[in-house]
């Protein structure tokens, strides 16, 4: 996981710690063999996705005391599902993310321009 970098070619950076996010809990983006659902994009949560993806079966705003899973809000900064944040831009409600913090192998899921697109940081 050390030395992991991000869409822009540089070190892969912090995406949140309050909540903590990311596949290992460290903050970052980072991916691995365990990480089958690829949680590679850092994203500011919108109420439209929040309630895009429960409607898909993944309710992250509720929280889950037996996971220490706050539950997300609106403005909040999470790791989510490569594949996921390319079906909510597919139906139109993809919320903003942080390229400096989207695990390089994100564009093996959604093109770099469609990233950039939708990017809260200057490129």
């Amino acid at each position: 996981m050390t030395g992991a970098r991000n869409v822009l070619g540089g070190d892969l950076q912090t995406c949140c710690t309050s909540p903590m996010t990311g596949f290992y809990r460290d903050g970052k983006c980072n991916t691995g063999a365990g990480d089958v659902g690829a949680h590679i994009v850092c994203a500011q949560v919108t109420e439209e996705f929040l309630t895009f993806s429960k409607a898909r079966g993944n309710d992250l705003s509720t929280p889950v005391p037996a996971f220490n899973f706050p539950g997300l809000k609106p403005g909040d900064r999470w790791c989510l599902c490569a594949l996921r944040w390319k079906e909510a831009l597919d139906a139109g409600v993809a919320p903003p993310i942080i390229l400096s913090s989207t695990h390089a192998s994100a564009v093996e899921y959604v093109s770099l321009n469609e990233l950039k697109a939708n990017a809260l940081d200057p490129v």
